[in-house]
């Protein structure tokens, strides 16, 4: 009931829109009564005296409230409409806004299909509760309280043996709602997990056909849409039982109605004016089909509530989660050097996800030092925790022990958005948006004019290729980049961090996976964009590292030795191995660390 309250706690923002809704079921249900009270009068009065100029004019009066309701109906469906709309757009407009305030460690237990699932089918599922949980219950509940005060007016032994059927259809609807909750659960679990492995597939269908495992990939398709389907056939079944029944006490209750009216007429003094006759059973048969008819409504109802209520938990339970702490709050982060320092800094993966989740400790006593314009590298095998030490820096993950301080401010105390204005990332796997390249562009800054654009693109090796594209800038590149090449999205991306033009810029292995082409193109680029910007470089490639200013050397979350290139070749340690087994220390040949990705 909690989680029902708080959808219809949305509603209280549209009072006007809610009272004209309102008054519109009001005067539609009043007019329910009109016909019935003229049936009553047409067969008790005027019948016997065949007054065809009455018959007339009572017929034109049912069809006059029939046509008023029915325009008070259509007024009220055109409110509802856009209340709902109104309503569902904020829910949506919420659940989006908190999902982009979550922290990161938050997505990394959650498939995407499943966060799609809460925002498209939960929320519209949602919005059933809304458009027939409160305007068609609210108007069922106000018809049958019309209606019966008029059945009762009208004959109240009549109306209290139209209630027997109450108690039962009461109870039946108990006991369904009292056992729904889990039938209704398991059908949205199934539902997102059948939509998160129908997202994963679709993004994989590349790996999928490469590694010819449609087969494979089929079944297990087929098992989740199967847990789906046996999750619906559940809750399909228990219906099969409900619905009928409750229709069967409602059946029910005209056998009483025909029975006791006929007595009624049977034993009536026709001298009382108040006596039961064949016109007032004829209207009061007409009150109860008015009566009974939002009461099945009712029953279909407690149906799509229940459907509702679980995909509110669901859609709740997003809205709930604490979001990423320090956002909008804390120091503004101004003049920047870029003077960054990591002091006994240690971090584990488990303090940062979820609260059951084992500690995986990915960095212990970290102490590195970046002076403002320097250039230094983090070099070592897959998974010694050199992409941790930036998704520290931008407090993607919060560490657990020691400082991280740029320009000596804790950056702890830093608001974040004014901490990542302050930094450009290139990745080593380019993310751009489905938009044109203008629209991946701006986001680094929305109000860049066209020369700085283009300006940017030339800097970055970018622009002979967009000028090349269909429409230039106006070219959409297609879901992630598809459209592009690896090396051409690594470009556009080195042009975003260009027109970002961020004091301190962050490399991860940004020319991993090209042609040598490609990579002399794009390391171009690199040389322009890190002039002037203290950077932070995560590389696997000789040509990458031999001219920072500071390599650290990283294996399994530990700074195992650290100085310049030729330092570190005069140690004759880790590095200096290396270099011989795997760089390659000549020649600008390329070659990687073990475990980096093969170029291609």
């Amino acid at each position: 009931m909690h989680t029902v309250l708080r959808v219809f706690a949305y509603l209280r923002r549209y009072p006007l829109l809610a009272g004209a809704q309102l008054l519109c079921a009001i005067f539609a249900t009043l007019l329910i009564i009109v016909y019935p009270k003229i049936t009553e009068h047409i067969i008790d009065d005027i019948i016997p005296l065949k007054d065809y100029e009455r018959l007339i004019q009572m017929s034109l009066l049912a069809l006059a409230a029939f046509f008023c309701r029915e325009v008070l109906e259509s007024l009220r469906i055109q409110l509802n409409n856009t209340f709902e709309q109104k309503v569902i757009y904020d829910l949506r407009s919420d659940l989006y806004d908190r999902i982009q305030k979550l922290p990161l460690h938050w997505f990394d237990n959650r498939p995407t299909g499943d966060i799609m699932t809460s925002v498209s089918e939960d929320v519209t599922n949602m919005e059933r509760v809304l458009i027939d949980g409160v305007e068609q219950g609210v108007v069922a509940l106000l018809q049958i309280f019309v209606v019966g005060f008029m059945m009762f007016y009208t004959n109240a032994a009549l109306g209290a043996v139209a209630l027997i059927p109450i108690p039962l259809l009461i109870a039946g609807a108990l006991v369904y709602t009292l056992t729904a909750r889990n039938r209704y659960r398991l059908t949205r679990k199934a539902t997102g997990e059948l939509n998160s492995l129908l997202h994963d597939n679709i993004a994989g269908i590349r790996q999928i056909k490469a590694y010819a495992v449609e087969k494979q990939e089929h079944s297990h398709f087929n098992q989740s849409s199967d847990k789906l389907r046996r999750a619906t056939l559940r809750v399909m079944r228990a219906w099969s039982y409900y619905k009928p029944g409750m229709q069967f006490f409602n059946h029910l209750g005209y056998v009483f109605v025909i029975g006791f009216g006929a007595h009624l007429i049977f034993i009536a003094d026709t001298a009382d004016a108040d006596a039961m006759t064949t016109g007032k059973l004829a209207g009061f048969l007409l009150l109860l089909s008015f009566f009974y008819e939002p009461v099945g409504r009712l029953h279909q109802l407690n149906q799509l509530v229940l459907s509702g209520r679980a995909a509110a938990e669901r859609v709740f339970k997003i809205l709930d989660t604490e979001e990423e702490p320090h956002v909008d709050h804390g120091e503004t982060l101004s003049e920047v050097r870029g003077h960054i320092r990591f002091q006994d800094v240690s971090f584990s993966y488990g303090s940062a996800g979820e609260p059951e989740s084992e500690p995986v400790h990915t960095l212990s006593s970290i102490s590195l030092e970046a002076l403002p314009g320097a250039t230094i590298a983090l070099v070592g095998p897959t998974g010694a925790g050199k992409s941790t030490v930036i998704n520290l820096l931008t407090r993607f993950y919060e560490y657990d022990r020691g400082t991280i301080s740029i320009d000596g401010i804790d950056i702890r105390t830093l608001r974040k958005s004014s901490l990542r204005d302050k930094i450009g990332y290139v990745t080593q796997e380019s993310f751009l948006f489905n938009d044109t390249v203008r629209e991946n562009l701006l986001i680094a800054r929305p109000d860049a004019a066209e020369e700085d654009l283009w300006h940017a693109l030339e800097i970055a090796n970018a622009a002979p290729f967009v000028r090349k594209l269909p429409a230039q800038l106006e070219t959409n590149v297609g879901e992630r980049g598809i459209k592009l090449s690896v090396g051409e999205k690594q470009r556009v991306s080195i042009a975003r961090a260009l027109l970002k033009n961020p004091p301190i810029l962050l490399l991860d292995e940004a020319t991993a996976s090209v042609d040598t082409e490609t990579e002399r193109l794009i390391q171009q680029a690199l040389e322009r964009l890190m002039e002037h910007r203290t950077n932070i470089v995560i590389a696997h490639r000789l040509s990458t590292v031999r001219n920072a200013d500071r390599i650290y050397v990283m294996d399994h979350g530990e700074i195992i030795e650290s100085g310049t290139h030729r330092e570190l070749l005069g140690l004759n340690g880790i590095y200096a191995t290396l270099s011989r087994t795997a760089f390659l220390d000549a020649g600008g040949e390329r070659a990687s660390l073990p475990g980096a990705p093969v170029a291609s």
